[in-house]
């Protein structure tokens, strides 16, 4: 099995919902670090598992999307706690679309809220 990783930082607000959580149920900024990671047992006619140019340019055209906005107002989170978790499935899914390939068998996106704290979601083929 081969791995190939790449990642990238990018600040967003959200307002938690569902429950009491202080201050944090308020909208409030957080500098993230997203780090997206593929798992496959084939490398391509070049040796690699995916080309990391491509790779990076999808991550950051992903996370434009995101730059600077209320994830609350976003279709994709309506009706949903916007949850670091959550934040990290959405772009798993969204990636995964925009990155398959043959070999291609994992998907990881980890995403870090803070130096010490992160939510992965990991989507096999």
């Amino acid at each position: 099995m081969f791995s190939l990783g790449v990642w990238r930082e990018f600040t967003c607000q959200h307002a938690l919902t569902g429950g009491d959580w202080g201050a944090e149920n308020l909208p409030h900024a957080h500098h993230y670090r997203v780090e997206l990671r593929l798992e496959g047992d084939q490398l391509d006619q070049h040796g690699f598992l995916a080309d990391i140019t491509a790779v990076e340019a999808a991550l950051a055209a992903a996370l434009g999307r995101y730059q600077d906005r209320l994830l609350n107002d976003l279709p994709e989170f309506a009706g949903l706690n916007p949850s670091t978790e959550r934040l990290a499935q959405v772009l798993a899914e969204t990636l995964q679309d925009r990155l398959a390939r043959p070999g291609l068998r994992a998907l990881t996106v980890t995403v870090w809220e803070s130096p010490s704290a992160w939510a992965a979601a990991r989507l096999e083929r």
